[in-house]
């Protein structure tokens, strides 16, 4: 399901646990990170298709989770040419994104990245929330910090463990600008496409 401009509504999940840490999840077969995420099916509501894809991707359901705050409009991003099989050029832009930053009150066996037949991670870690932005395709980048940025303000800031929440500070004032950031850390083998898939919406390589 595309809009008229072409990108597909999506969903983006920030996933606390009571240490301010987020779930940093490692596509399968890849050595790529990101947060869960996934297409919005028609007729769903973003925080319908939210709570779908929790589960899908990382086993969760309703009552493991309390919602602290959503995104207020569509942060987009655009997919390069050279990502999208060459039948959908033309019409297929990106993801237009709704994100949500939700804390996790069950625990950490409550996560199941095997919870339905087709797994989208094969690994998962906490990372403090300002998570190591090289480790992501360089055009989710900017959806990545703008996302984060406006979610922060609702982190509660007790954590002594998280530098950058306490100070204020964004990651790549902090330590780095886009140019020093290098975009082999997305590893993807010669020739593949990054597209999302018809049924979850989720990207695939």
């Amino acid at each position: 399901m595309l809009d008229r401009d072409g990108f597909r509504p999506n969903v983006g999940i920030v996933l606390l646990n009571q240490k301010n840490q987020v779930f940093w999840g490692k596509r399968i077969r890849t050595h790529s990170w990101q947060f869960p995420q996934g297409g919005i099916d028609r007729g769903e509501t973003p925080e319908q298709a939210m709570i779908r894809e929790l589960h899908e991707e990382v086993g969760l359901q309703r009552e493991h989770i309390r919602i602290v705050a959503r995104t207020r409009d569509w942060l987009r991003y655009e997919v390069p040419d050279r990502f999208i099989r060459r039948d959908s050029r033309g019409f297929y832009k990106g993801q237009k994104q709704i994100w949500f930053l939700l804390q996790l009150v069950g625990h950490d066996w409550d996560l199941n990245l095997r919870a339905t037949n087709h797994p989208e991670f094969d690994a998962w870690r906490w990372n403090d929330y300002w998570v190591p932005l090289e480790a992501v395709v360089e055009f989710k980048r900017e959806v990545y910090v703008t996302a984060l940025t406006e979610l922060s303000r609702y982190v509660p800031r007790n954590d002594h463990r998280n530098r950058f929440l306490r100070q204020g500070i964004r990651p790549l004032e902090a330590d780095q600008s886009y140019g020093d950031m290098p975009d082999a850390a997305f590893d993807m083998p010669p020739g593949a496409t990054f597209e999302p898939d018809p049924q979850t919406g989720a990207e695939h390589v």
